[in-house]
């Protein structure tokens, strides 16, 4: 048994907004992953770097990034000088500027399959817009998505797999909508397949292709372990999507500028008819884009509709140059891979002393922890694990100052301001949470931390 001991953090503070905030905010918070719990929901004082602190000062490590958007880390003096310089001119014209061809030229030279480039304020936002023209371009209405994939807060998209029904394996599970509120009648448009499955893929576009508009696909599950597409499925996907005449929307908003220069698509020699990107093309700064092949990008305007009033306003286009610049002419995709590579090392160690199965899914930049030792290639494979060791190490880790996401779905997040500070403390506490959740686990005892305590995070 260990002897290691770990004090609660002082919540007061939070706990204390929280009860002031709920007044006035449903859940207390803006976004329904942010609450969790009355007594564990955390609220941010500052960031800066790899580093953030709450209203307690309570420091942590940060490996949320926001979902991922904060690359470069929290307040980037670069990118944040360059904000400040474009407010200076102003922010909202309903016009266009010169920044915009800046960006898009950025975009195109570090993403070869954009031949054209649209702007738009958020990753949901963005596959919006690309369905609709991926719609418009073909006259077809319908699409095709993948179990376990997460495309944004838009009724197409929230769909997912019963988990009663997915425990029979001999049969494809029920779709339910995630949450209230979104029309039954939008079921009837889409086929949802397993992922890392061309096969299950070719069989619905052998039938169905007449009226599937896109296939849209995240190459790395960036909502579920980060399990990536393997290789030679990915590269089926693009030819069954051509040979049946379908688009290949590739959905790039958590690996586009995160991955590498040319996000996922570079990595696996693909290119796309369409492709959103978001999350990492402005450290943190809201914005957007689609892009794609020139032809189907031309439709926008011409018979498709596409606009909206904070769309490539100036502070964000401004992150974005000096974001993408950056990423560009500096090593920090080096960097950045490095220090995910030497963390699942050292992981790999501690966990491997113990004789604790594990894998590590998706990209360095983007990692999920599994406690498993064959690595899920399939949301069935995560959703019908035994995730409690990950949920209880979590709540354990975020109380040493190790700000992991608390639901083993989210992917670990690298920045380029991750040092060898971070790295040296977060592996001496992973090591003692890990011994802490043994001996947790083996009293029976449930932290108080664990996720399976937070309304709207649990899985």
């Amino acid at each position: 048994m260990s002897t290691i001991k770990t004090e609660r953090r002082n919540l007061t503070k939070s706990n204390a907004h929280y009860k002031e905030a709920v007044k006035h905010l449903p859940l207390g918070v803006s976004s329904n992953f942010r609450f969790w719990g009355e007594k564990e929901t955390v609220f941010v004082k500052r960031g800066k770097g790899a580093r953030l602190w709450d209203l307690d000062g309570n420091e942590y490590i940060d490996y949320r990034l926001g979902y991922g958007p904060a690359i470069l880390g929290h307040c980037n003096d670069e990118v944040d000088a360059a904000v400040r310089e474009a407010q200076s001119t102003g922010t909202v014209y309903a016009l266009g500027t010169e920044k915009e061809v800046t960006i898009a030229k950025l975009i195109k030279e570090m993403m070869p399959a954009a031949d054209l480039v649209r702007f738009s304020n958020s990753g949901t936002e963005a596959v919006m817009a690309a369905l609709r023209l991926a719609r418009g371009y073909t006259g077809k209405d319908n699409y095709v998505t993948f179990e376990g994939s997460y495309h944004g807060l838009f009724d197409a998209t929230m769909w997912t797999a019963d988990p009663e029904s997915m425990k029979d394996q001999s049969r494809d599970p029920v779709l339910i909508s995630y949450g209230q509120g979104i029309p039954k009648l939008v079921r009837q448009l889409f086929w949802q397949v397993p992922y890392n499955d061309a096969n299950r893929l070719e069989d619905v576009l052998k039938q169905h292709h007449d009226s599937i508009a896109a296939v849209l696909i995240e190459p790395i599950l960036g909502n579920c372990c980060g399990i990536p597409s393997k290789p030679e499925f990915i590269r089926a996907v693009r030819e069954l999507c051509t040979k049946y005449n379908v688009l290949m929307v590739v959905d790039e908003v958590k690996t586009g500028f995160r991955v590498g220069k040319g996000g996922a698509q570079a990595l696996y020699g693909i290119e796309a008819d369409i492709f959103t990107v978001a999350k990492a093309m402005a450290n943190g700064y809201p914005i957007a884009a689609i892009g794609g092949k020139e032809e189907i990008m031309r439709k926008y305007g011409k018979g498709v509709a596409h606009g909206g009033t904070y769309t490539a306003q100036a502070m964000s286009l401004a992150a974005a140059e000096k974001t993408l610049t950056i990423l560009r002419d500096t090593d920090a995709f080096e960097r950045i891979n490095a220090y995910g590579k030497a963390m699942q090392e050292g992981m790999h160690k501690v966990l491997s002393r113990r004789g604790i199965p594990h894998s590590f899914t998706g990209h360095y930049s983007m990692s999920g922890l599994f406690f498993s030792a064959q690595a899920p290639t399939t949301y069935r494979n995560w959703k019908l694990s035994d995730y409690t060791f990950y949920d209880t190490m979590a709540g354990i880790l975020i109380d040493m100052g190790v700000m992991c996401e608390p639901d083993s779905r989210e992917p670990w997040f690298i920045s380029a301001a991750h040092d060898e500070a971070c790295l040296t403390e977060t592996l001496s506490k992973f090591e003692q949470a890990v011994d802490l959740t043994l001996d947790e686990l083996s009293d029976g005892g449930d932290h108080e931390g664990d996720n399976k305590l937070m309304p709207g995070i649990s899985g």
